[in-house]
């Protein structure tokens, strides 16, 4: 197709034209997908709201255990992941293992 000869009338129609297969094979390849993930789910015997819940990686809201503990405000706890909250950094800081904080 020599899009060079086209008239912009015929080049918009030809550019609508592309939009719309555009919507169709992406709506295509969506269904696609979802039927791919619940033969997926099905295969190994597991719905699919559990299966995607076992993602590990990424899942928002799962909480993490406390690994240390303020031995005066029980209230000041930290999981070992980030970074040392101050009163950790104290606590090391002033010469005493961090293992003495773990629960």
């Amino acid at each position: 197709m020599d899009l060079s000869n086209m008239s912009v009338g015929d080049l918009r129609n030809l550019q609508e034209q592309i939009k719309q297969e555009m919507k169709t094979r992406e709506t295509q390849e969506v269904q696609k997908a979802r039927e791919q993930i619940l033969a997926i789910a099905q295969s190994v015997g597991m719905p699919l709201k559990e299966l995607m819940a076992t993602t590990g990686r990424g899942s928002k809201g799962a909480t993490v255990a406390v690994r240390y503990r303020h031995p005066q405000d029980g209230n000041q706890q930290w999981t070992g992941r980030g970074r040392q909250p101050k009163w950790v950094k104290e606590w090391v800081d002033g010469g005493k293992l961090i293992d003495d904080l773990r629960v």
